[in-house]
C-alpha cells in the first residue's frame, strides 16, 4: 500500500476518534437548563429526577443536576430551589369554548334556592336593552330545599321583557322564561322531541325547563356569539386553563366555526394551549371530515382532529341519565337516551372506516351497557387494535359490564370531582344497589384499564388538582364525609333503606379511591394515551414536548388534604413559560 494512502487512512480514523471523543465529551446544546428540583417523570417506573434541559421545545436531557450540567451548554440556567415539576396537565374532557363563554355570561352556581339563583341576573338586566338575551350557567336544583325544578315565574319578575336562559350545571338542562318561550313559539302543543323532555305543568303547559334534546327548541333563536365575542371566550378559557397547570385540553364536541377560529388564532401565534378536538356527531363539519380525513398537529402540535363524539343519554342530576330500571326517587322515569342504538352503530362505523377515534357519552348503565354491545359489534367488524374506543363519564355501570372495558380495549373516560359534586344525591337516584356500580374507579383499575381523567369544565372547576384530590379522598373540599355522622347531616335520604355505615368513612365509598400515582397519571400519561398522545406528551422523557408546571407543594408527600390547595407557580408549554401571564 502507497505511504500516501497509509497516512490519508490514519488521518482518517484520528478524525473520526476525535470527533467520537467530542461528542462524548463536549456538552450539547440546550436553550435553557432547568435544576435543582424534585422532577416526577411520570414515565413507566415514576422516575424522580433532578435536572431537565430543553431545547426548541422539546426535552433533550433529564436526570440529575451534575449529569445535565456536564452533558449540556445552556443559555439560560434556571434555579428552581427545590420546587416540585410536574408534566403538564391534561384535561381528557372538557369543553373549552364553553368554559369561556360560560365566564363571559351570569354565574348562577352555587345558589342556594330558586329565588337566589333567579335574582342574580337582575343586575345584567339593567345592563341592556329590553330585547337582548340573558345567559347564564350554573343552577343546580339538588341544592334548593325541595329540589324541584325551577319554574319561569320567578325569571319572568325578574326579567319581564328580556328573554333568558340559564343553562343547568351539567349542561343537560336549561330554564327559561316567557319571553324566551315566546320567541321560540313553544307552548301547550309543541311536541317533546326525540331525545329531549319539556318540562310540563298539570295542565300540559311548558313550565321553563327543557331536558337535553329539547334546549335545541331554545338555543335555535338565541343569537350566536360574533366573531369577537368567539375570540374573547377563547382567550378568557386559555388564560384560565395555563393558571391552573393545564397544557393540553381534550375538547369534547366542536363545530366548524370553533375550529376555524382555533386556527386563526394559532396562526397568529395568539394560542399557548394544546387542543385535541373531538368533532361533534350531529354537527355538518363530521360530513366534511369524513372525507378530509384526520388533522395530527396542526401549529406545532396545538391542534388535533381525529375523534368524533357522541352522545347515548342525558345526565343524572337532571335525570336524564338513561337507567335499566327506573330512578328511585323517580318511578317510572328511566332516562333518556339521544340516539337510536342504529344510527350509534352507523357512525362509530362510519369514524372507524374513517380512522376516527369514538368518544362517546354514556352515564347511566342502560347507556353505557348500549354503547358497550355498539363498541364490540363494530370492534368484530373491523378487527381494529388501536382504535382506543372511549366512553365519556362511564358513570354508572352494571357489575357485569365492568370487566368488559379491558376485554374490548376500551377507555372509561371519567371526571373525579363528578363524584364528589353528585355524593350528596346520587343515592337517592340510584338505590343502595345500583350505587355501588357507580363512580367505579377502583372497580374498574382492577380489572386492568386505565382511567383518562378530565373535570367536564364548565360543568365542574377546571383547576386538575380539585380533581386529583377527588380521585384520591372521594371527599369534598371540607373533608366531607369523615364517617357515618355525616351521613344525617349532608346526604340525602335513600327511600325506605338504611345506607351502610361503611359508606360514609373516610371519603364515600372509599373503596373505589385512586391512589395518588394513579390519580396523576389519570391527568398526564392515561390522558396522552386516551388521544394517541403518549410518546409527544404526558410525560418527561428525552424526546417529549417541554410541557411542564411548577407547583407549590410536593404532590406525592403533602398531607392528602392539602392535594386540593396547590397552586401553579409557572406553566410552560414547548419550552415558553405560558404562566405567569406577562
Amino acid at each position: 500500500m502507497p505511504i500516501q494512502i497509509k497516512w490519508f487512512l490514519l488521518f482518517v480514523l484520528t478524525g473520526a476518534v476525535i470527533i467520537l471523543l467530542m461528542s462524548r465529551y463536549m456538552p450539547e446544546r440546550a436553550d435553557t437548563i432547568y435544576r435543582n428540583c424534585r422532577i416526577y417523570t411520570m414515565d413507566a417506573q415514576c422516575t424522580v429526577a433532578e435536572a431537565m434541559a430543553v431545547e426548541r421545545g422539546k426535552i433533550v436531557g433529564i436526570g440529575t443536576t451534575e449529569y445535565i450540567q456536564r452533558k449540556f451548554q445552556a443559555e439560560r440556567m434556571i434555579d428552581l430551589e427545590g420546587r416540585t415539576v410536574l408534566p403538564g396537565l391534561i384535561d381528557a374532557h372538557c369543553h373549552l369554548f364553553g368554559l369561556g363563554l360560560a365566564r363571559m355570561t351570569v354565574d348562577v352556581s352555587g345558589s342556594r334556592t330558586e329565588k337566589e339563583a333567579a335574582e342574580k341576573i337582575v343586575e345584567r338586566v339593567a345592563a341592556i336593552r329590553p330585547a337582548q338575551w340573558v345567559r347564564g350557567r350554573g343552577w343546580d336544583q339538588n341544592l334548593w330545599p325541595g329540589k324541584s325544578f325551577p319554574t319561569q315565574d320567578l325569571l319572568n319578575k325578574c326579567a319581564p321583557e328580556n328573554p333568558v336562559c340559564l343553562v343547568r350545571i351539567d349542561g343537560h338542562a336549561c330554564w327559561v322564561n316567557k319571553r324566551a318561550l315566546e320567541i321560540a313559539g313553544v307552548s301547550r302543543q309543541t311536541p317533546d322531541p326525540p331525545g329531549g323532555r319539556i318540562i310540563r305543568d298539570a295542565l300540559g303547559d311548558p313550565t321553563g325547563v327543557f331536558i337535553d334534546a329539547a334546549m335545541e327548541l331554545i338555543y335555535s333563536v338565541i343569537p350566536e356569539p360574533n366573531d369577537g365575542e368567539m375570540r374573547e371566550a377563547v382567550r378568557r378559557a386559555i388564560h384560565e386553563c395555563t393558571s391552573v397547570g393545564l397544557t393540553s385540553v381534550q375538547e369534547m364536541g366542536v363545530d366548524a366555526k370553533q375550529i376555524e377560529l382555533y386556527k386563526k388564532i394559532i396562526d397568529e401565534n395568539n394560542f399557548p394551549l394544546r387542543v385535541y378536538a373531538v368533532i361533534d356527531g350531529s354537527d355538518e363539519l363530521w360530513d366534511r371530515m369524513k372525507k378530509e380525513g384526520v388533522l395530527i398537529g396542526y401549529g406545532d402540535n396545538r391542534l388535533t382532529l381525529r375523534a368524533l363524539k357522541l352522545y347515548v343519554d342525558g345526565a343524572l342530576g337532571s335525570r336524564g341519565a338513561a337507567l335499566i330500571d327506573p330512578y328511585s326517587d323517580d318511578p317510572g322515569n328511566r332516562g333518556l337516551t339521544v340516539l337510536s342504538e342504529e344510527i350509534l352503530q352507523k357512525l362509530v362505523d362510519e369514524s372507524m372506516d374513517a380512522g376516527f377515534q369514538v368518544c362517546t357519552h354514556a352515564i347511566g348503565d342502560r347507556a353505557n351497557h348500549i354503547i358497550l354491545d355498539v363498541y364490540e359489534s363494530a370492534l368484530n367488524k373491523h378487527h381494529t387494535v388501536s382504535s382506543r374506543l372511549r366512553i365519556e363519564h362511564a358513570q354508572v355501570l352494571s357489575p357485569e359490564d365492568i370487566p368488559r372495558f379491558k376485554k374490548l380495549g376500551i377507555l372509561p373516560s371519567m371526571q373525579p370531582t363528578h363524584c364528589t359534586s353528585d355524593m350528596y344525591w346520587a343515592e337517592a337516584r340510584l338505590g343502595p344497589k345500583r350505587i355501588r356500580g357507580a363512580y367505579a374507579w377502583r372497580s374498574l383499575l382492577n380489572t386492568g384499564v386505565i382511567i383518562p381523567s378530565g373535570s367536564d369544565f364548565p360543568v365542574e372547576n377546571p383547576n386538575p388538582f380539585y380533581g386529583i384530590y377527588a380521585a384520591c379522598t372521594r371527599q369534598d373540599k371540607n373533608g366531607v364525609p369523615r364517617n357515618s355522622s355525616d351521613r344525617e347531616k349532608y346526604f340525602q335520604p335513600v327511600a325506605n333503606v338504611q345506607t351502610e355505615s361503611a359508606a360514609f368513612q373516610d371519603g364515600w365509598y372509599a373503596s373505589e379511591k385512586m391512589t395518588r400515582e394513579e390519580a396523576v397519571r389519570g391527568f398526564t400519561i392515561w390522558a396522552a394515551y386516551a388521544a394517541f398522545e403518549e410518546n409527544l406528551k404526558g410525560s418527561l422523557e428525552r424526546g417529549k414536548l417541554a410541557d411542564f408546571i411548577v407547583i407549590s407543594k410536593d404532590i406525592f408527600t403533602c398531607p392528602v388534604h392539602e392535594i386540593r390547595t396547590i397552586s401553579v407557580e409557572s406553566t410552560v408549554i414547548g419550552g415558553n413559560e405560558v404562566f405567569p401571564h406577562h
